[in-house]
């Protein structure tokens, strides 16, 4: 295939629909106006939930295409969702585009609808900058997205709002979105804009339906429309295709061609940093790399780079302004002999790059060929045949710091396109090293181009917010807390959303405590138990314990991570309840780093059963990462009882803050009480880290919630128990699981399939049989009922214990627990029926002259 055939290819000039390897292989259909074959072609996604994906030949993101049709479909739309607004409506419309794909699209619409300020999401936190709100994309490779205007302001209007994507598919995520922003700012009217309607018939009358729920109307605007019409299996049949497809990257110009089966002229076409020629090469005649410059652009100072923080109708103005004389000091920096140029945009800036290719195809006249297209995160598979539509794939490492951390990034049809010069745009937050590294983009271009231009936008920075932008916060957060100034943990491990009360006295002696929670004096969380101090008997058993659990320990933790980063999220963020959950986050995050390279953040946050989750520590979290990653963490579940405290606290804050995203299903390490979904185990059994208290955890106290030292703005507290440091066996608690992850490695993975495979529904058993024993026992009190063996074993460290129920025939893991019982004077009852391994009843209506079951004062 010559550059030139390959080039016309890229744009659907061949006479071959680039849809048509994959329409033949899969079965896929594409049904509908006859317009869809020209403006569509198809590929294969590397993404274990869709196998197509529909390809755009006037979007400019994986087509290099002519920025002037580029935009005009964007203005075109515009144009039309004006005639359908009329122009009082449309003067107050804002615009909202959808990252990464649309967000040039978006930006084009809101130029077509004349001065409507535009808006679009992103998947780049940008520090000091409040979210305004965020929503998932579920069939996408990166789910996340944010908004972040600088005025808030911008999203609170009444007039229309225009959601623009690339495609209406399903219409899941626009209609979240809408849902989501209309509970906290409604409005009348909605308008959807894409390039093509795909929805299938069953999804078609959603649109109707839920503008009826809402109470608002929604339009439709597209280009074309029709439909995909997926056989039976597709998913599976694509997966199979991509690796047999997916080949490691080869050097063209020393490795003969090797055909893949069922064509002759199909093949692989990743392309290497290497000089190359063939359909991987660069222009005809390279033989080494091309050379990089940069090109001062002189972008304007008060100009934004894009939508991610709003542009405005005077930013537009100013642009408009500035374009000719940025397009010809591009054109003057290009090289005489230029006649194919490719402006390449990156990622979210679409805008601002296809602008210039846009006015430099002005400036040219017809002398020089423009072309525009953008850089990816988008994994798809590349395959040389003039019926698909990616032909050629530059892989290289992401160059801007992510925020869901490094990861590869992609150019499409880029190499082998027969283009004499590329100028690369990129925002200056993406200028580091990482782009002009030896794997870096820059490189990768100048293996297979002869000219490679850089220019760089600056990134915009917001100005401060007003004041009066969130009157009922703080103006910031502090910071987590992290060792060793606070706790024994690594600083990397767990950061802290707590404030240090270490300098206050908050113990009081056990027997008080519980005779001022029971009458109603006080609760649990305004003081703090004196810390247990282990007998050199008790230590020796933690310590067994611990050696004869660690690999059922690890097995447990590798089953819940791996089960959370296949259900919920693959880069979550892990926030453990404290304190029995920081250490099982800790270790989570181990085994994320042991199994997948991944470093996951980790936070601590206090939940009182009857107060609440901190909500000052939620609106951190909203702050710094999409609700939607975060996976709360626990050790074990008993009766379910902070599971429902969780559920119920994120629908208040949901209410108060209107932040959405949040999922209150808790991840445990063990779930005897079947209270959760996402477990390790539903094994009752011993968790060594339960035996112990501060000195298992960090040295940090439970937490503490006092009106006289916690303010509305201020996070729970606990306290750092350095004194203790002599006894601390926090590090060797999870080095001694840490050591059995490879041990268990396989355990692992065949547990895990069990449990993927299985009905994970609770049937809160734990609760109901709580509810049976309080009601036999005569307590009356589900509170004073702590069943399992860790909550056993918080009830003989920290109240006044009663009882303890143990299951018949129960054997080393109570070994603590009759230990501490014999301690305490406190009976041990077997139970043939129990559905845990133990139960702990505290004495209820205590008082310190009440008497235990055998007739003994219940003190220590």
């Amino acid at each position: 295939m010559t550059e030139r055939a390959h080039a016309a290819h890229a744009e659907g000039e061949t006479g071959v629909w680039s849809g048509s390897w994959v329409a033949e292989r899969l079965g896929v259909e594409l049904a509908g106006d006859e317009a869809l074959t020209a403006l569509l072609g198809l590929a294969l996604r590397r993404n274990p939930k869709r196998a197509h994906l529909l390809v755009s030949n006037v979007l400019g993101k994986h087509v290099p295409q002519s920025p002037s049709v580029v935009y005009g479909h964007g203005v075109a739309l515009g144009r039309r969702v004006r005639e359908l607004l009329g122009a009082e409506a449309a003067e107050g419309a804002v615009v909202l585009g959808y990252a990464e794909t649309a967000t040039g699209l978006g930006h084009s619409v809101a130029d077509g609808l004349g001065s409507a300020p535009y808006l679009h999401s992103t998947r780049r936190a940008v520090a000091g900058v409040a979210r305004a709100g965020g929503f998932e994309e579920s069939h996408s490779h990166a789910t996340s997205h944010l908004l972040l205007p600088q005025d808030p302001a911008l999203l609170a209007g009444d007039g229309p709002l225009v959601l623009v994507d690339d495609e209406f598919s399903t219409g899941n995520t626009v209609l979240n979105t809408i849902r989501a922003l209309h509970e906290r700012y409604p409005r009348k009217r909605y308008v959807v804009v894409a390039l093509v309607d795909m929805r299938s018939p069953a999804d078609a009358g959603r649109l109707d339906a839920f503008a009826g729920e809402i109470g608002a109307r929604v339009d439709l605007v597209t280009t074309a429309s029709g439909t995909v019409r997926l056989p039976p299996g597709v998913l599976e049949k694509g997966q199979e295709l991509v690796a047999r497809y997916e080949a490691p990257p080869v050097d063209p110009a020393t490795e003969p061609t090797t055909e893949r089966p069922e064509a002759t002229t199909e093949r692989t076409t990743e392309a290497t940093s290497e000089p190359a020629s063939g359909p991987t090469g660069g222009s005809p005649g390279a033989a080494s790399p091309g050379s990089v410059e940069r090109v001062e652009l002189r972008w304007p100072h008060d100009v934004p780079d894009g939508g991610r923080h709003g542009f405005t109708a005077a930013d537009r103005d100013r642009l408009e302004s500035a374009l000719p004389g940025m397009a010809a000091r591009i054109h003057d920096a290009l090289p005489a002999r230029a006649r194919r140029v490719l402006v390449l945009g990156f990622e979210e800036l679409m805008y601002a790059p296809l602008r210039l290719a846009q006015a430099l195809e002005q400036a040219v006249g017809g002398d020089v060929e423009v072309r525009y297209s953008t850089t990816t995160r988008s994994p798809v598979l590349a395959v040389d045949d003039p019926g698909y539509a990616i032909r050629t794939r530059l892989v290289f490492p992401a160059h801007d710091d992510p925020a869901d951390g490094p990861g590869e990034r992609y150019a499409y049809n880029v190499a082998g396109a027969g283009f004499d010069a590329v100028i690369a745009v990129v925002d200056s937050a993406a200028d580091t090293p990482a782009l002009h590294a030896p794997d870096g983009l820059a490189v990768r271009l100048a293996a297979h181009v002869p000219h490679v231009l850089l220019a760089v936008v600056p990134s915009y920075v917001p100005h401060a917010s007003p004041a009066p932008q969130a009157p009922e916060r703080p103006p910031m957060l502090p910071e987590p807390l992290r060792g060793p100034a606070f706790s024994s943990y690594a600083p990397d491990e767990v950061g802290w959303l707590l404030q240090d009360l270490s300098d206050v006295t908050l113990e009081a002696p056990t027997e008080e405590r519980e005779e001022a929670i029971q009458s109603g004096g006080a609760h649990y969380a305004e003081s703090l138990p004196v810390e247990y101090q282990p007998s050199e008997q008790y230590q020796e058993l933690f310590h067994a314990a611990l050696e004869s659990s660690a690999a059922r320990l690890a097995r447990a933790v590798g089953a819940v991570t791996e089960v959370v980063l296949t259900e919920r999220s693959p880069s979550p963020v892990l926030v453990s309840l404290a304190r029995a959950g920081t250490p099982v986050g800790v270790l989570m995050r181990r085994w994320a780093r042991f199994r997948h390279g991944l470093d996951l953040p980790h936070y601590a946050v206090s939940i009182v059963r009857g107060r609440g989750i901190d909500a000052n520590a939620l609106r951190w979290l909203a702050d710094h990462h999409n609700p939607a990653d975060v996976v709360f963490v626990d050790g074990w579940t008993g009766k379910g009882a902070i599971t429902r405290e969780l559920a119920a606290a994120l629908r208040d804050f949901e209410a108060s803050d209107g932040v959405t995203g949040f999922d209150p299903e808790i991840a445990v390490l063990a779930d005897p009480g079947s209270c959760v979904r996402t477990y390790g185990t539903r094994d009752d059994f011993l968790i060594p880290s339960a035996c112990l208290n501060s000195t298992v955890s960090g040295l940090i106290s439970r937490t503490v919630l006092r009106a006289d030292l916690v303010g509305p703005h201020d996070f729970h507290g606990a306290k750092f128990y350095r004194e203790l440091a002599g006894a601390d066996l926090s590090p060797a608690f999870l080095d001694a699981v840490s050591a059995r992850f490879p041990d268990v490695t396989e355990s692992v993975d065949a547990h895990v399939k069990e449990l993927l495979s299985a009905d994970r529904t609770p049937t809160w058993e734990g609760w109901a049989a709580v509810e049976r024993i309080s009601e036999e026992y005569g307590i009356h009190d589900v509170n004073l009922v702590k069943p399992g063996v860790g909550e056993t074993t918080r009830v003989m460290l920290r109240r006044v214990p009663w009882k303890v129920l143990a299951r018949a025939g129960a054997g080393a893991d109570l070994d603590h627990v009759r230990l501490l019982a014999e301690q305490r004077g406190v009976p041990v009852e077997e139970v043939a029926d129990l559905p845990y391994t133990c139960v702990g009843l505290i004495h209820p209506q205590y008082t310190r002259g009440a008497t235990g079951a055998d007739g003994k004062a219940v003190t220590l």
